[in-house]
């Protein structure tokens, strides 16, 4: 697909993200696909079958379904699967289609696009189905990006994900400190603005915004859980002013932290 011009990409109406039902299941067709389906994981945990071969899904799962697959899936009713399809075919013969089946590491922007999609399709903007194709052709590039990935360069991947979620944890661990990016930026072992970019792709938020939000958690269950008064809270998370941290807790969490205790 990568020398497919976006012209040849054929949108279908078949499109959505969706939280699935509990008891929701993909049952086995009785006739096998007649296009190509993009279905991906946003959140859940659930089991995909594609022509009798089982794999276990979750964030990042990402299939690609080809005509004549024969697809089944169900899911976990605690933890129900969200997960976008896109139907679409192409009007040329082609034979670099992407595997059928990866793990998306890097989701920010993949996600991006696949929510650019979907949103296009529930309007009619002026040149909708042409910038739908042109992100269609995108959405292709990032698979097969991936396919070609060497074993190093997927290992280093993993390898800075495993680095980013370390940091994030720390700071989730010890609140309380004055987490300066530079600092945690030198304990990945990386320089602040790298480290600030995949840090936000791989976490979801800035670093500051998740130094703040892990601090506002842990300011919330001393307030409920431990008898601790809003200013024993405030101090014991290196808040020297009880006033912005009152403001900043009505701010992430809309209750001022004495309604909350």
């Amino acid at each position: 697909m990568l020398q497919a011009s976006p012209s040849s990409f054929v949108i279908l109406p078949a499109v959505a993200k969706i939280v699935c039902e509990p008891g929701w299941k993909w049952q086995k067709r009785e006739k096998p696909m007649q296009n190509y389906d993009l279905f991906y994981v946003w959140s859940g945990e659930g089991t995909v079958v594609l022509n009798d071969r089982s794999y276990e899904v979750g964030k990042g799962s990402c299939f690609l379904f080809r005509p004549g697959d024969h697809p089944t899936a169900t899911h976990n009713k605690q933890k129900p699967l969200v997960l976008t399809y896109i139907h679409f075919d192409v009007d040329i013969p082609v034979n670099d289609v992407p595997q059928s089946y990866r793990e998306v590491l890097e989701t920010v922007e993949f996600e991006h696009l696949l929510a650019r999609y979907v949103r296009l399709f529930l309007s009619d903007v002026y040149g909708r189905d042409e910038e739908s194709r042109l992100i269609l052709k995108q959405l292709m590039i990032h698979l097969l990006r991936a396919d070609t990935e060497s074993p190093v360069e997927k290992k280093v991947s993993n390898q800075l994900s495993d680095v980013i979620q370390e940091v994030a944890n720390y700071v989730r661990q010890h609140p309380g400190i004055t987490h300066r990016v530079e600092d945690l930026a030198a304990r990945a072992g990386l320089s602040p603005r790298y480290f600030s970019i995949k840090f936000k792709e791989l976490i979801g938020s800035s670093v500051q915004s998740y130094i703040i939000r892990m601090r506002i958690e842990r300011a919330e269950h001393l307030l409920v859980h431990t008898g601790m008064n809003v200013t024993e809270v405030a101090d014991a998370l290196g808040y020297r002013d009880i006033f912005f941290f009152s403001r900043q807790f009505k701010q992430y969490t809309g209750k001022s932290p004495s309604e909350i205790r």
